[in-house]
């Protein structure tokens, strides 16, 4: 199995408290990302926050139309530091995105360390190449241009 890793950083203007809020919570992952048809399906309830073990379920669209689920694992957090989730079912074989945040003079770091791999070897080898990993640089394009939008530029 290959496996990708891509790193993307970002500062952001705003305390910690507020970036943590924001990003801890799983409901605001739909506003950071771009239209895939991104629902969760998860019944979150009250629960506004992130913790360890939580599972969260969605039906995403990533491409061509096709609709697929995808269940996903809050596996770690360190309150103001970090947090990991992790695919549990879904269209990689495997999914492990670190979120770390650290603060900086006139706002926060925000570091996301994403380890991923696609199935079926040599074609996912290629369909990343092809289409996969410039699809996943979009979604990571939007999101900063999506939170600047919202937090404001460093």
């Amino acid at each position: 199995m290959k496996v990708y890793t891509l790193s993307f950083t970002q500062n952001l203007p705003i305390s910690m408290e507020e970036a943590w809020d924001f990003f801890s919570s799983p409901r605001n992952l739909a506003t950071i990302t771009p239209s895939m048809g991104f629902d969760i399906t998860s019944d979150l309830g009250e629960m506004q926050k992130m913790y360890s073990g939580m599972l969260i379920g969605y039906k995403i669209t990533p491409l061509m139309g096709i609709r697929m689920d995808w269940l996903t694992e809050i596996t770690y957090i360190e309150h103001h530091k970090y947090f990991i989730d992790e695919q549990r079912s879904g269209p990689f074989s495997l999914w492990h995105h670190q979120h770390h945040f650290r603060t900086i003079e006139r706002g926060i770091e925000m570091t996301d360390i994403l380890n991923y791999a696609i199935p079926l070897g040599p074609i996912g080898r290629m369909a990343n190449s092809l289409i996969v990993k410039d699809r996943i640089l979009d979604i990571f394009n939007f999101r900063k241009l999506k939170t600047q939008e919202i937090f404001g530029d460093y």
